[in-house]
Order: C-alpha cells, then sequence, then structure tokens
C-alpha cells in the first residue's frame, strides 16, 4: 500500500492522524490526503523490469485497489469517498498501463475493503476498479478476501459466524464487470463453496493455503480443497493460490506452505484429469 502512495504527490506523510479503518476493525496511523493527486513518477518499474529479465514465465504484479486506499488514507481534499477513489483510480491506471508496457501479464488489484463496505463495493468499488483497469490488455485481476493473520482480523473473524456470505453481495458484480480474475479466500474460512458459482464466466484463484497459521497444509488437504472447488468452477478456470499475502510470515513456513500449494495442485491434477 504505501509502497504506492508514497509516490503520489498531494499525500502528506509528515503529520499522520490516527483514523478507524475498515468500518472500525481497528486504528491505523494514515497519511493524508491534502492536495490533488498525482503521481512523482514510475512506482514500480524497477521491480517490474528486474522480473520481466529474469524469466521467460509469465509474471504478475500486485497494486492496492481504490477501495482499500481510500479507506487506510484520511481524506482532507476531496470531500468524498467516491472521488477520491475515481482520483486514485486514474494514477493506478497510469502505474498499471506502465507496468504492462513493462511485459508483466498479470495485474491484480487488491481489494480486501469490499468484504467490509458490501453496497458501496457493488456498486461505486467495482466502478472505481474498473477504472484503474481501463484499457489494459493483460490479464487483469482482482484479490477479497478476510486480511492477513493478525490479531484484529482474527478478532473480526470470529464474529462473522459459520457463514461468512460477504462474497454473495459482490460477486455478482464482480461476474458482470470487465476484471478477468476473482481471488478469494477458502481453506480454513466459513465461505459457502457454491458461492464461486456466483462468478461464471471468470477465472477464480482459490485460496487452498491459510495464511493466518503456522501449521504447513498437507498437500493432500491442498488438493481436498481444489476438489471442493471444481464442484463449482470449471477445470480451466480454477488456479489454486493463497488466501492473502504472507509477509507477516515467518520464511521458512512461506516456503514450506508454497511447496504444499505445489505439491497438492499436482496431486490435484492427477485426481481431475
Amino acid at each position: 500500500m504505501h509502497g504506492f502512495l508514497e509516490q503520489v504527490e498531494g499525500i502528506d506523510f509528515e503529520h499522520k492522524v490516527t483514523m478507524s479503518i475498515r468500518d472500525g476493525r481497528y486504528d491505523a496511523q494514515v497519511p493524508q490526503v491534502v492536495a490533488p493527486l498525482k503521481l512523482k513518477g514510475r512506482v514500480h518499474a524497477m521491480e517490474a523490469q528486474l522480473l520481466r529479465v529474469h524469466t521467460r514465465k509469465k509474471i504478475k504484479f500486485t497494486l492496492p485497489g481504490p477501495m482499500t486506499i481510500v479507506d487506510t488514507v484520511a481524506d482532507r481534499f476531496y470531500g468524498n469517498k467516491v472521488d477520491m477513489a475515481m482520483a486514485f483510480a486514474d494514477l493506478l491506471n497510469q502505474e498499471a498501463l506502465a507496468l504492462q508496457a513493462d511485459g508483466v501479464d498479470i495485474i491484480q488489484f487488491d481489494e480486501p475493503a469490499f468484504n467490509v463496505y458490501l453496497k458501496d463495493a457493488a456498486t461505486w468499488g467495482v466502478q472505481a476498479l474498473e477504472r484503474a483497469a481501463r484499457g489494459l490488455s493483460c490479464t487483469t485481476a482482482v484479490h477479497i478476501c478476510y486480511g492477513y493473520g493478525i490479531k484484529a482480523n482474527l478478532d473480526w473473524k470470529a464474529t462473522l459466524g459459520q457463514e461468512w456470505r460477504q462474497y454473495e453481495a459482490i460477486f455478482p458484480a464482480l461476474a458482470a464487470s470487465s476484471i478477468g480474475q476473482v481471488s478469494l479466500e477458502c481453506y480454513h474460512s466459513h465461505v459457502p463453496p457454491h458461492l464461486m458459482a456466483l462468478l461464471a464466466g471468470k477465472d477464480v484463484m482459490v485460496g487452498v493455503i491459510d495464511v493466518a497459521s503456522d501449521q504447513v497444509e498437507t498437500p493432500e488437504q491442498v488438493a481436498e480443497t481444489i476438489g471442493k472447488a471444481l464442484q463449482y468452477v470449471p477445470k480451466h478456470r480454477l488456479f489454486p493460490c493463497t488466501n492473502c499475502g504472507m509477509a507477516p510470515m515467518n520464511r521458512d513456513i512461506v516456503l514450506a506452505k508454497l511447496k504444499a500449494l505445489a505439491d497438492g495442485a499436482a496431486l490435484a491434477r492427477i485426481r481431475h484429469v
């Protein structure tokens, strides 16, 4: 998030304020938007170009989504979230088009705020997302999860009951959108698997690795989760992935979990040819 925001003019990082984010889930020290937003220049050119030089395989780059950005900065200029989200969407689009020119094959926008502000996500949230992806010919994706495995998120999940149905409110709008892929949380969540059927026509990146636990999944567990998802997602549309980012985790655990992901996917391919 801040890796992108630090390259944006009009944001004051010197005078952060305390703000409640994710609909009051926790307080955070956030920078303030104090003037019209404008990119200072390229944001991720070095990372993308370095990655492109070192592999012939497809490469993917992630950017924060507009709705999640506006939920993580204090507005002292625009006056409403929609206008500020659209301004951020324009900047994201500028960088996304440049990343595409760098040779990036897949550009993903991370929108955990979609799972919080359901009505807004299905309306102006998706509109801002599409604005950020405007003009891209590479594969576009959006990631919507229930957050990193930090205490505030774990405490929030504990209040959601036995069925987490947030996706039900936003998947139809995403299915009707121009975004090509949707990344979702599945393993160890209480998301009813049948909600994946609401994404007909989209590639579905199914979270088969729990990022809120240090316990490493077995290939068998990964393959089992993939098998459940295949009841609702065609094989050619299903891409196993992690529930969310793994930045807060121990590196050795991350590597072991990624190996389980690869081995489990290989096992699932044998079972579901």
